[in-house]
This record gives structure tokens, C-alpha cells and sequence, in this order.
């Protein structure tokens, strides 16, 4: 049996969707599961006693990076050796793309990564790109301009649901894929000049200080501004573009427009 974490979260509910849809036996994991559905479990990855795998053969790991590194690292500290003690045989875990590196929230991934090869299972990470989705809503107008820092160069991003259906090719064969690392990019790179033009918007990039000091009157966690600020800069740099095809080998059909996906994330913010 599969296990997917994070189950009320987009990307694994994606995945449970698709599993579904696919047949593969499965329970989806998440901290705020309360009513006790069969194909439910309570999994709170701060809490080591609700961390039940039993039966699960395959974890699908989704990140729980939505914190301080520290906690990131202790929450998946917690799930490893719980997979490993409790009979898991495979785990795959969604890390982030080698184009990442230079992004404020690499670290745990990469310290989760390390973690995981070290472990006594077998193991397979999906390093998901970026999501167009959220470049696009990241790249929305103020006043009728893109004013987000992106600089000029080429990113690379990738859509959620071409990760999803990457995930079910993994999850439905997982010893196929076993120890081996995916770099997963969408096809294709462009501009966030090139996304202006496709919704007709002007872009005129502020300053990464401007940027940061509206970022400081918002009502955000210490932890995000910086991360923010980093894919913003990391992009201007030239860092997020990738020329992987790994996500092709996954995929059954062809990978998704990303800057239709982007410029759709949006339209539907103006």
C-alpha cells in the first residue's frame, strides 16, 4: 500500500486524484485529518506517535517545508526514521530542483536527500522545479505592471500536474526507479518579459530593495520574505533555468505549456 503525506495540500492531492484514477492502492496522510475515513490516516509529522505506517509499503514523502529549516529537517528526521522502523520499503520524496541551490530553502532538501541515501531504504527524490503557477502569481501586476524583480534571464518552471503524473509513473513501479534521482523541469524556458507580453501587461522589474521593503509591510512568517527574495534574485541571476529532460521519461503525453500556465495564474488574479 501507498501512503501520500501532506493530503490536503495541492501537489498531493493531485497525486491522490491521479492514484485513484490509476487503481493503486493507497491512504493519504495529513495533520488535520479528524473524522477517521479508512483511506485517511492522522500523520503529523511534529508529533513521532501519530507517524502510523504501518502497512504502507511505498511513502510517498511530500516536503514539509512550509517552516524554519530547523523544523523542516526535525520534521523529516521524524518520518524517515519512522518509515525505516516501522518496515517501509520505498520512499520517494519531492526535494527541489538542482536549479535551486541558490533559493533560501534549498537546505533542507538537500539535508533531507543526504538523510534519505543514508537510510536502509530504498529510495527515489523527484527534484520538482518551481511551479509555473506560482511564477505566474508571483508575477502578478500592481497598478498594471509587473513590477517583481525577475531580472531578464530564463527560467525554467514546471507545471503541478506534469509533477503529479511524474509521481504516478514512479509510485506505480517504484523499484523501477529505485535510487535514482529525477531533475524535474518543465520543457521549454522563458522570460518574465516574455510572460508580460503574452497577457499584454507592461514589466518593469523594481529593485530588490524596493521589493524587499513592501515585502516587510505585509503580513508574512520572519521565514518567507527571504525566501521570496531569493527566487526573485536567484532568477535575475540566471539560476532557475534548466535544460533536464528527466520530466519527459516520466510523463506519457507531452509536458504542459508553462507560459500559458503562468499567464492563466494571472488573468485570474486581475
Amino acid at each position: 500500500m501507498i501512503m501520500i503525506t501532506g493530503g490536503s495540500g495541492q501537489l498531493s492531492s493531485l497525486v491522490a486524484q491521479k492514484a485513484a484514477v490509476a487503481g493503486l492502492p493507497f491512504v493519504t496522510g495529513s495533520s488535520t485529518v479528524s473524522d477517521g475515513a479508512p483511506d485517511r490516516r492522522r500523520i503529523d509529522f511534529d508529533d513521532p506517535a501519530t507517524l502510523d505506517f504501518s502497512g504502507v509499503s511505498t511513502l510517498f514523502l511530500v516536503s514539509a517545508g512550509y517552516a524554519e529549516d530547523d523544523v523542516v529537517m526535525a520534521r523529516h528526521e521524524n518520518a524517515i526514521a519512522a518509515a525505516e522502523a516501522q518496515g517501509v520499503k520505498h520512499l520517494i520524496y519531492t526535494s527541489l530542483s538542482a536549479t535551486g541551490d541558490h533559493l533560501a530553502f534549498a537546505l533542507a532538501h538537500r539535508w533531507t536527500e543526504r538523510r534519505l541515501k543514508q537510510s536502509g531504504l530504498s529510495w527515489t527524490v523527484l527534484r520538482n522545479g518551481l511551479y509555473a503557477e506560482l511564477i505566474g502569481t508571483l508575477a502578478a501586476p500592481v497598478d498594471g505592471v509587473i513590477r517583481a524583480p525577475f531580472g531578464s534571464a530564463l527560467i525554467s518552471p514546471v507545471a503541478r500536474e506534469d509533477l503529479a503524473e511524474a509521481a504516478i509513473t514512479v509510485l506505480t513501479a517504484p523499484e523501477q526507479h529505485a535510487d535514482t534521482v529525477y531533475e524535474l523541469a518543465g520543457k521549454g524556458s522563458w522570460s518574465i518579459a516574455d510572460l508580460a507580453g503574452r497577457v499584454g501587461i507592461p514589466y518593469a522589474p523594481a529593485a530588490l530593495e524596493t521589493t524587499r521593503q513592501s515585502l516587510s509591510s505585509m503580513p508574512l512568517l520572519p521565514f518567507q520574505p527571504p525566501m521570496l527574495m531569493s527566487i526573485y534574485a536567484a532568477a535575475a541571476a540566471g539560476f532557475l533555468e534548466s535544460r533536464s529532460t528527466d520530466l519527459g521519461k516520466l510523463l506519457q503525453t507531452a509536458p504542459r505549456d508553462t507560459l500559458a500556465l503562468a499567464a492563466a495564474a494571472i488573468r485570474s488574479g486581475t
